[in-house]
């Protein structure tokens, strides 16, 4: 099948979508560009390494890949949780119950 070809049977069918549901993504482009563009944002979304997905959408250079690479909000808030390190222990002790501490505090009132 041509790219012609499969960009018309794409044509038809957002077509038929849209005429039962008109707001089903109004004014935006649906062109076979689009998905394969929104297959390699899954893909790397995924975790897939950015080689197999050069090599699954035929480009020779994975600069060419590199393109789609931009990392969404979403992608972009794992990242830098996955990277975290906490500051402080996961339970601070109570200092309320520190009696040295607060007579200590208590003299600095004085």
């Amino acid at each position: 099948m041509t790219r012609s070809g499969v960009a018309k049977l794409l044509t038809r069918h957002v077509r038929a979508v849209r005429n039962r549901d008109p707001s089903w993504a109004p004014g935006l482009p649906v062109t076979p560009h689009t998905l394969r563009r929104s297959k390699a944002m899954h893909l790397i979304q995924a975790g897939v390494n950015l080689i197999y997905i050069r090599d699954l959408l035929g480009h020779a250079d994975v600069s060419t890949t590199e393109i789609y690479a931009r990392a969404d909000a979403e992608t972009k808030r794992k990242a830098i949780v996955s990277a975290y390190e906490p500051l402080t222990p996961d339970a601070l002790p109570d200092w309320t119950t520190d009696t040295p501490l607060i007579s200590w505090l208590d003299t600095l009132e004085r």
